[in-house]
């Protein structure tokens, strides 16, 4: 097996405000696009023919892939689900079988390496699974039993077992993705599946024919990114496993350590970046190059941080954070959470948030983390109620955004790019994209002076 399709012609209109301008697989998590785990796995394991098939911003991904001799990028010009982008790869399978992944799920390369091995072991279709934690209705979930997949339900209330997070098929099966319904048949009384031709349909029409199915449980963390959230927890799990990797400091040319930082971890730094002085690192930390780190700015745990940053002036970021390309963190500013590239934190702000590209906050701008009756804000995606977990209070600003100073924003607000929250505003509601916001207000003028004081 040297041949794998990752599917990235998905819209991601659930990751509202981060596809708006980005192919959903090219969503970084630990400042990696999502798609580009499954490309560096399956290269290092010598598949040879890696098809991305994309459709919105396909650019993007062509761009970041250029260098990559074994990835093909192709377009579905008109996507309507899964299995008829998975189609338009045909021309491109090599061999009698190949792996069909998704450009937003990350599996560990451990996991993928026990795909391709249990279909290598005996040719029989292979599903690469991981157990239900939640509720199983926000899945296409299977139930799995000694070792197979015996049932596919379609957003089951308590029916699922385990979800999905790639297959390894036989390369005739491909001829069956033309006889897809886009139909979701395979739901209990009351649900009301949308029309869409996803891969699980014709995966369970074929198992209905006779075909058996195999499952490889996932022995680590399996990540489908699918809302904002998922990022956020995808992005804890894996700066984790990165960091706590460290068993020394691993300092690349030209980096250096002041004698007065304190660090009771180990820190890896890239080329030519700087931990300046009386810094605290409270745990393990990734720098990329060309960072500074100095004036007494504080970093938790398991926090990863990208290229020519600049952090400094007694900042703090939390542990298990990511901080991406070309930012500014100072003067008092506490980030938990995630910053994309060209972000700037620069005057007394508090942000439990993930913050788009270009965005830029005004002084003292703040958002809630902490609600008074200590529960968590119920999110809406597409209008439908949902339940974001230990995320749920966090802010989600898209890319191109600004606020002005003392800008509040309430726990769980969603904010669309291209939008401005202007100086003042007390924030308590979602944002559309490209929208400007600001506060009108009333002033009183009275005389004033010495008589008031009765002189």
């Amino acid at each position: 097996m040297n041949t794998a399709v990752i599917l990235c012609a998905g819209a991601g209109t659930k990751l509202w405000p981060y596809a708006q301008i980005r192919c959903k697989a090219m969503m970084p998590v630990s400042n990696k696009p999502l798609a580009a785990y499954a490309v560096d796995a399956l290269t290092a394991m010598g598949f040879d023919n890696i098809i991305l098939v994309g459709n919105r911003f396909v650019e993007e991904v062509r761009a970041y892939f250029r260098d990559y001799k074994n990835v093909t990028i192709i377009v579905d010009k008109a996507p309507k689900g899964a299995a008829f982008s998975l189609l338009c790869a045909k021309e491109y399978i090599q061999g009698d079988s190949f792996l069909a992944l998704y450009g937003d799920t990350i599996a560990a390369d451990s996991d993928l390496e026990r795909l391709v091995a249990a279909y290598k072991k005996d040719g029989m279709a292979k599903a690469l699974v991981a157990p239900v934690t939640h509720r199983s209705s926000d899945y296409i979930g299977c139930n799995v039993k000694d070792a197979r997949v015996h049932e596919i339900w379609g957003h089951s209330r308590d029916e699922s077992t385990h979800f999905f997070g790639g297959f390894a098929l036989p390369a005739d099966f491909m001829d069956c993705l033309q006889y897809n319904s886009a139909r979701f048949t395979y739901t209990e009384v009351g649900m009301m599946p949308p029309i869409e031709a996803f891969l699980e349909l014709s995966i369970a029409d074929e198992m209905k024919r006779g075909m058996q199915l195999g499952a490889v449980v996932a022995e680590k963390p399996l990540y489908d990114i699918d809302k904002p959230w998922h990022i956020l927890a995808a992005n804890a799990g894996i700066n984790t496993a990165r960091c706590s990797a460290l068993t020394q400091n691993e300092l690349a040319d030209g980096a250096t350590i002041d004698p007065t930082a304190s660090i009771t971890g180990f820190v890896k730094l890239g080329k030519n970046s700087h931990i300046g002085k009386n810094v605290i690192i409270e745990g393990n930390i990734i720098v990329g190059d060309n960072t500074e780190i100095k004036n007494g700015a504080i970093i938790q745990d398991n926090v990863v941080i990208g290229n020519d940053n600049r952090i400094r002036n007694a900042c703090f970021v939390e542990r298990e954070s990511t901080i991406g390309n070309e930012c500014i963190v100072s003067h008092a500013a506490e980030l938990c959470g995630i910053i994309l590239d060209r972000v700037y934190l620069y005057h007394y702000m508090e942000m439990n948030a993930i913050i788009g590209e270009n965005t830029d906050l005004g002084a003292a701008t703040v958002c809630g983390s902490l609600r008074f009756d200590d529960g968590y804000t119920i999110q809406r995606v597409k209008g439908r109620r949902e339940f974001a977990d230990g995320y749920a209070d966090f802010v989600y600003l898209g890319d191109y955004c600004r606020t002005g100073v003392n800008a509040i924003l309430m726990p769980g607000v969603k904010i669309g790019p291209y939008s401005v929250i202007g100086a003042g505003v007390l924030l308590n509601k979602d944002v559309p994209d490209n929208t400007l916001i600001y506060t009108e207000q009333t002033l009183i003028e009275k005389k004033w002076g010495s008589e008031v004081y009765g002189w």
